[in-house]
């Protein structure tokens, strides 16, 4: 299998399947010098780990990371920093059921990658789905904590979950503080606590649903980005498109902005006391493929998750038509938990855009 490998001069390879022993990165490209541990990486895990509430899969994963190269620690260094060679990130699988899933092992489920798979290799990983599985995103989420030292604390990336299903959050109540107080990573306390009565209703009937995310980076400078090729915009969103189950991504107004009219659309500029201000940020952040130090805007869409209770009519691999319900552990919603993994996939691709520009720019 190819193409496991994102980014240019910070570049990330996830490696590892579902119920393999473990799953990891390998960081290349890391500038030497900075400090990292263990400990840098493990809160953005922790917000990403299965099991912390009813609402999402119960698989127990402590998710625990170890760096097994890339960093060198002694009196001078005064503790571990990085060596600029390739950093190991390792997670060890510990709670996988592969028993789960031999009812689906010859079953292609409906709306999963399994007949994708099938059909470019001719065999596939039925455990958890293998490769293919939401859990490499662990992976992501650690490799992103390095990108985060490399940006440095001047740039915030945070994210939220914005819809579930059909139920969109209030913007008039939008609390960043709020984020991190329920199991939704959601801005709107009220609706947060509506999302509880939908989820445990999705759960009793054994179907799942989509959601929307968000994430918003502050801090960043004007002039990331290329105007042709490498895009700002285009780069951010091939990535959170490399996130399981996306199906759709937008900057800024996105979509809705089909629907303006030009004066609406162009974002005024005034001269601030610091520099040029802009009125509004209908273009998220970002003209002509490069940053505008405005804040850069970018949701992206998960469809529902295809592991579901509720009987489907499929095939099986000699083509016979057959119907499948898949058992096992799975989140009813697996756009909740994709709110950190956006955050590390834009911290993954604003360091790479970080030393790129400090390679072409004088500035």
């Amino acid at each position: 299998m190819s193409h496991n490998t994102f980014g240019h001069l910070f570049r990330v390879t996830t490696w590892g399947e579902s119920h393999g022993p473990a799953i990891g990165a390998v960081i290349d490209g890391c500038p030497a010098g900075i400090p990292l541990s263990e400990a840098d990486l493990q809160p953005w895990l922790d917000l990403r780990r299965p099991g912390t509430s009813r609402h999402v899969t119960p698989r127990q994963e402590p998710d625990q990371v170890r760096i097994l190269s890339g960093t060198f620690s002694d009196d001078r260094t005064g503790g571990p920093v990085t060596t600029g060679t390739p950093i190991s990130l390792m997670i060890e699988n510990q709670d996988a059921r592969s028993k789960d899933y031999g009812g689906i092992r010859d079953k292609w489920r409906p709306g999963h990658a399994d007949y994708a798979y099938d059909m470019k290799y001719g065999v596939r990983d039925y455990r958890g789905g293998g490769r293919s599985s939401a859990r490499e995103t662990a992976s992501r989420v650690a490799a992103g904590g390095v990108a985060r030292k490399v940006l440095g604390d001047g740039i915030s990336i945070r994210a939220a979950l914005v819809q579930v299903g059909a139920r969109q959050i209030d913007r008039a109540r939008w609390d960043w503080d709020e984020v991190s107080n329920n199991p939704f990573f959601c801005p709107d306390a009220t609706t947060a606590e509506l999302w509880v009565a939908d989820m445990d209703a999705l759960r009793a009937d054994g179907s799942s649903t989509g959601a929307i995310v968000e994430v918003v980076i502050s801090g960043l400078p004007a002039g990331w980005g290329a105007p042709v090729y490498a895009k700002l915009d285009s780069e951010m969103a091939a990535a959170m498109m490399t996130i399981n189950a996306v199906k759709g991504v937008e900057i800024g107004a996105g979509f809705a902005s089909a629907t303006m009219r030009g004066e609406e659309a162009a974002d005024e500029m005034r001269m601030g006391e610091d520099g040029p201000i802009f009125l509004s940020n209908h273009n998220g952040g970002v003209l002509g493929g490069i940053s505008t130090g405005q804040d850069l805007v970018v949701r992206f869409a998960v469809k529902p998750t295809s592991s579901i209770r509720i009987e489907r009519r499929t095939l099986d691999r000699d083509f016979d038509e057959t119907v499948i319900e898949t058992r096992g552990r799975h989140d009813p919603c697996v756009g909740i938990r994709a709110v950190p993994v956006g955050e590390a996939m834009a911290a993954i691709v604003l360091a790479d855009q970080k030393l790129r520009h400090a390679g072409q720019s004088a500035f």
